[in-house]
C-alpha cells in the first residue's frame, strides 16, 4: 500500500510540473557503490594488507628470537604434600618422572 501511495504521489507531482513519468529521480540507497566507496574500499583493503604483513612479519621476528629459560625453582617440600597415592603412580600426571 505504502508502495502504491509513493507510486501515486510521484505521478502527481510530476504531472504538476509538467515534466512526464522518465524523469522522476532516481533514489540512492547506501548500499548503492558509487566512485567514492570503489576509492574507499580500495583503501581499506590496502590496509587490511599492510596490517596482515606487518603482523606477520612482527610475529616471525619475535618467534625467532627464542626465549629465556629460567633456573629450576628449589625443591619445596610443601608444594607436593600427598597423603595418598595417585592411582597412576608417585608422580603427578603430568611430571616428569625421574626415577627411572
Amino acid at each position: 500500500m505504502a508502495t502504491a501511495l509513493g507510486k501515486l504521489r510521484s505521478g502527481l507531482q510530476s504531472a504538476v510540473r509538467g515534466g512526464n513519468h522518465s524523469e522522476i529521480l532516481k533514489r540512492s540507497f547506501a548500499s548503492s557503490a558509487s566512485h567514492d566507496d570503489e576509492q574507499e574500499t580500495v583503501k581499506w583493503q590496502r590496509v587490511t594488507f599492510a596490517g596482515i604483513i606487518t603482523c606477520t612479519i612482527l610475529a616471525i621476528y619475535n618467534l625467532s628470537k627464542g626465549h629465556h629459560h629460567f633456573e629450576e625453582p628449589p625443591p619445596y617440600p610443601y608444594l607436593h604434600i600427598r597423603n595418598k597415592e595417585f592411582p597412576w603412580g608417585p608422580d603427578g600426571l603430568f611430571e616428569k618422572k625421574h626415577h627411572h
